[in-house]
């Protein structure tokens, strides 16, 4: 398939991901767009909570698709590779891919999020936060109430989208305020999408083709303009995050990934239509269809209809909107045991994204978390309470180097190497300095040292710990001086401890000796080059798994 594309320059663009399944594209003359913000960097500093800060779109200057590309693949799009068919190379190549990503999402997922409004105004106070909108001539406001912590501030705010499900107490006891906002002053649900109502569509027309998710999106980042306006007396401009559970957490899931002054997000039980993979949605027994997700309400963009049976044609999916949030902090959150809401499907966009955060250094800046007891959908788990603290307290507060964690459940653990055929690029610096993310090596039990057998070496390590779990890693690294088409690691767990989940590798057996293949699309390794797999497990982290061998072929 050949495709040749129009490319267009629009303010706000945000560096992008790369569209998948696009092969022998023409590769078309670029140009930069003229309305770089002053003071943009072009670089992704892996040690950055924000990419540029203070800017909610750093995509400038980046060239854009002028039309959606066609493509049809059943398979994840491959973050990495531009609609030109090139792959990136360096942490400075991911601000216009993610423009690209963000641009094609836009356009066939959720609709335009416009630029910043011409004019907004608005105040803060200790209880209530105004936000006055003017733009192409028309105005609109809203307003959302705040709920500050014990303390003198002043202090970070979380964004509490819709109010449902989001752990409130824990968010104030971390030291953060709550920002409540009712999303329905903005986009109103139970209207037709050719008389969309609310603050948004007041402003850009109620015929308009965006979503109520992309609309909420919109009013989050002029609550951020507004705190920014306000001096800092009770609430700090640069820490801000953003959470809400089932539909509410859809649209934090899409404030997260579009706006980059958003330190933090924290999507809860997102949902179809939220983080789980369109792709896998049909798949995956009980959870709502895409017809049913569009259907419900004008969550998602006019464009999305024409994709709810065959999302094979779409050129993004949500493992690139999870990887547009990178290097920001991320925490998913997930309930396994309602299959409505598709967490398996959820479980592979989470290991989709996080390859774009570990390729840029910050491997730990991303956690996802489905294994819980509760299944009450939108309840307060009492497993999530210390990682929302430490997110807080990492992102917001600035106060914590906590790793992410994986916590993959058994009942929906879905398998990242079914799902692509492109491997993770090990990404330069590219005017970068990569910092240490809170990834791996910060503390884990480096376990075995590795067995080989001359062509490879298997060397182990405990990412995470928790009462009941771990999450480990092995790296493969060829030794050889020619390529390797595949390896072989064995290692023996401890007694009582069990692999409930592995991703990028095939496994067989889960206690005891465990055998784990390479996938089709990380066998291959160059000379000096590694390759990754990870798993979570039950039982105690120590002893750490021993007796690693590594066989290549």
């Amino acid at each position: 398939m050949r495709v040749s594309f129009r490319y267009r320059h629009r303010p706000g663009l945000v560096a992008a991901t790369a569209l998948a399944a696009v092969v022998s594209l023409a590769a078309p003359s670029l140009t930069a767009r003229a309305d770089a913000p002053s003071g943009a960097r072009s670089d992704v500093r892996a040690e950055a909570v924000q990419a540029t800060p203070g800017v909610e779109d750093d995509g400038a200057g980046c060239p854009v698709p002028g039309t959606v590309p066609s493509t049809n693949d059943a398979r994840l799009p491959d973050p990495f590779r531009r609609v030109d068919g090139t792959r990136i190379s360096t942490t400075s190549d991911w601000r216009c891919r993610r423009a690209e990503i963000k641009e094609l999402a836009e356009r066939s997922v959720y609709g335009k999020k416009p630029a910043k409004p011409a004019s907004v105004t608005g105040t803060v106070s200790a209880s209530t936060l105004t936000v006055n909108v003017t733009d192409q001539g028309k105005s609109a406001s809203f307003s959302a109430k705040v709920e500050l912590p014990s303390g003198t501030g002043p202090f970070p705010a979380v964004v509490v989208i819709g109010g449902l499900g989001a752990d409130t107490a824990t968010i104030k006891a971390s030291g953060a305020a709550v920002i409540n906002f009712d999303p329905y002053t903005v986009g109103r649900e139970g209207t037709a999408r050719n008389n969309k109502q609310g603050a948004f569509y007041s402003v850009y027309g109620s015929s308009s083709g965006t979503g109520l998710l992309m609309a909420w999106s919109w009013g989050v980042s002029r609550i951020i303009d507004v705190i920014e306006q306000s001096g800092g007396s009770r609430l700090t401009a640069d820490a801000t995050g953003v959470t809400g559970c089932s539909r509410f957490g859809k649209g934090a899931f899409v404030a997260g990934a579009f706006d980059q002054r958003i330190a933090l997000t924290m999507p809860i039980e997102s949902g179809s239509g939220g983080a789980p993979v369109f792709r896998g949605l049909a798949s995956e027994s009980g959870a709502q269809p895409l017809s049913s997700a569009y259907s419900e309400q004008p969550w998602l963009g006019d464009a999305f209809g024409s994709y709810t049976g065959n999302p094979a044609a779409l050129p993004v999916d949500t493992h690139e909107i999870v990887a547009m949030v990178a290097p920001r902090g991320l925490f998913l959150m997930e309930n396994p045991h309602v299959d409505w809401l598709g967490a398996r499907s959820g479980s592979v966009a989470a290991l989709g994204g996080a390859e774009v955060y570990k390729a840029l250094g910050v491997p730990g800046n991303i956690s996802y978390w489905s294994d819980v007891q509760d299944g009450t959908h939108c309840a307060a788990r009492s497993e999530w309470r210390t990682p929302l603290q430490q997110n807080i307290q990492k992102y917001l507060l600035h106060s914590s180097s906590a790793s992410g964690v994986f916590r993959v459940s058994p009942l929906k653990s879905g398998s990242l190497s079914g799902w692509r055929d492109w491997q993770t690029p090990a990404l330069t610096e590219g005017g970068g300095t990569p910092g240490d993310g809170g990834g791996p090596g910060n503390g884990g039990d480096p376990g075995d040292g590795g067995g080989s057998d001359g062509t490879c070496t298997a060397r182990y390590e405990t990412l995470n710990a928790w009462s009941g779990g771990f999450q480990g890693e092995v790296t493969v690294r060829n030794d050889g001086s020619s390529a390797l088409t595949g390896w072989t690691v064995g290692l023996n767990l401890a007694p009582g401890q069990s692999i409930s989940s592995l991703w990028n590798g095939e496994h067989s057996g889960t206690s005891g000796l465990v055998t784990v293949r390479n996938t089709s699309w990380n066998g291959p390794t160059a000379p000096g080059a590694t390759a990754v797999f990870g798993f979570t497990a039950t039982g105690s982290s120590t002893p750490a798994p021993s007796g690693l061998t590594c066989t290549g072929r």
